[in-house]
């Protein structure tokens, strides 16, 4: 019997709406396509008839829940489908090291960050990597500079003792989650959404007892892992709800593992139900903060230069709209054009594994190629990893909206 919840096969009404938009199906005959290995072969799981290996070709992308037009989280059957397939099978070693690598960067968070790039990217470190899974092809983030990642870590200025207040914290305190991806690789980003909601005039706390959201560790089949680390977020949501504090993330895929995916994916787990609604994408944060005036758009000063914006699937399956594009587009004068060409092909980790690479690369060329015919140098998207995928696959400098948004509003970077 699977020690995972079972969801109702016949809620899919067959209409393979999802397959027609599952990037991975048209990228590859490999994988059978979300309903396939999702709803339509979990009548065969239940009877027992064992499990289809292509499973491991959904990349968790969510474009099957997004266009379901019965509401069916199809990603869902696929993750644990794939969960209680890894029980028997066995986790390779790839999904491991992945599926900790939040583990792995708190743990080594006090390296420099030139030591840490050069022994993850150097060719000898590349080769060993591939021969665990990790194709040797794939763009791996660089680390960001210790100083960075140590600032980030203290939270908002307000509140550091020995130092002058930016602007007073007339309006509350609010907690910022800010993401494995963040944490270790772009802290920069963390510390744009500090230094907005100071301005805002609010005081910013980074909880330590915070932890990987536990998104590698699904996509990875460690279904387990990852209910240990809901367990431990969910703990410190509570607890901050419980004081009134709101917490934001900058990361698209993080929010939508806090905001829906432990619900879904450990809807029986006691201690889960906390207040979803105080968790917030930091965009749409400030989108409201945007509408209650509380941070003035009309004095910033964009380039001349049009930017390219790419909307990551994790942002668009958690039903919030565009809010990064539709937050630089009210800095008047700013030029940006939305590609609206699709996934991006990484998914989060789902490029760097080998036999993946090519797949993710043929996903991302329709992406590749909106943002080259755009003309512009700078391209624009919430998510990390899609930033990591669109510099590797363009010529293309990439931002986080809110860095930009700081730089324009003329916000120090100290």
């Amino acid at each position: 019997m699977s020690p995972y919840r079972r969801y109702n096969p016949d809620d899919c009404t067959a209409c393979a709406v999802c397959t027609v938009h599952c990037p991975v199906a048209e990228a590859t005959l490999a994988f059978r396509g979300p309903k396939q290995t999702g709803p339509a072969y979990e009548r065969f799981r239940l009877a027992g008839l064992g499990d289809d290996a292509s499973i491991e070709y959904c990349s968790n992308c969510k474009n099957c829940d997004i266009s379901c037009p019965s509401g069916v989280s199809v990603a869902t059957f696929n993750m644990l489908a794939r969960a209680a397939y890894c029980d028997k099978r066995g986790i390779a070693l790839r999904d491991l090291l992945i599926g900790h690598s939040g583990d792995i960067g708190r743990a080594l968070r006090s390296v420099p960050a030139c030591v840490l790039n050069f022994g993850m990217r150097n060719a000898l470190t590349r080769r060993l990597l591939d021969l665990v899974g990790l194709d040797r092809r794939a763009p791996l983030p660089a680390s960001a500079p210790l100083a960075e990642r140590d600032r980030l870590r203290k939270g908002s200025t307000t509140a550091a003792p020995g130092r002058s207040s930016r602007s007073p914290a007339r309006r509350g305190t609010v907690a910022l989650f800010p993401g494995c991806f963040v944490n270790y690789y772009a802290p920069r980003v963390g510390l744009s959404v500090i230094r907005l909601l100071e301005k805002a005039g609010y005081e910013v706390i980074v909880p330590e007892s915070f932890v990987c959201c536990g998104l590698p560790l699904v996509t990875g089949g460690l279904m387990s892992a990852a209910l240990k680390k809901a367990r431990a977020n969910s703990r410190e949501a509570a607890r901050l709800a419980g004081l009134g504090i709101p917490i934001i993330t900058p990361c698209p895929s993080c929010a939508l593992m806090l905001r829906h995916e432990y619900r879904d994916l450990f809807p029986d787990e006691e201690g889960l139900a906390y207040n979803a609604a105080g968790i917030h994408e930091a965009c749409s944060f400030f989108l409201g903060v945007s509408d209650r005036e509380e941070l003035s758009l009309a004095d910033a000063r964009p380039p001349r230069e049009p930017l390219v914006y790419h909307a990551p699937c994790h942002l668009r399956a958690l039903g919030l709209g565009r809010p990064g594009i539709e937050l630089l587009q009210r800095i008047p004068g700013l030029r940006i054009e939305d590609t609206d060409a699709g996934c991006c092909g990484m998914s989060g980790s789902y490029e760097l594994k080998k036999g993946h690479y090519d797949i993710g690369m043929r996903i991302g060329a329709s992406l590749f190629k909106a943002v080259e015919q755009s003309g512009a140098k700078l391209a624009v998207s919430e998510c990390g990893t899609c930033r990591v995928q669109i510099a590797h696959g363009t010529a293309c400098m990439v931002a986080h909206p809110l860095t930009l948004l700081a730089e324009y509003s003329g916000i120090p970077d100290s």
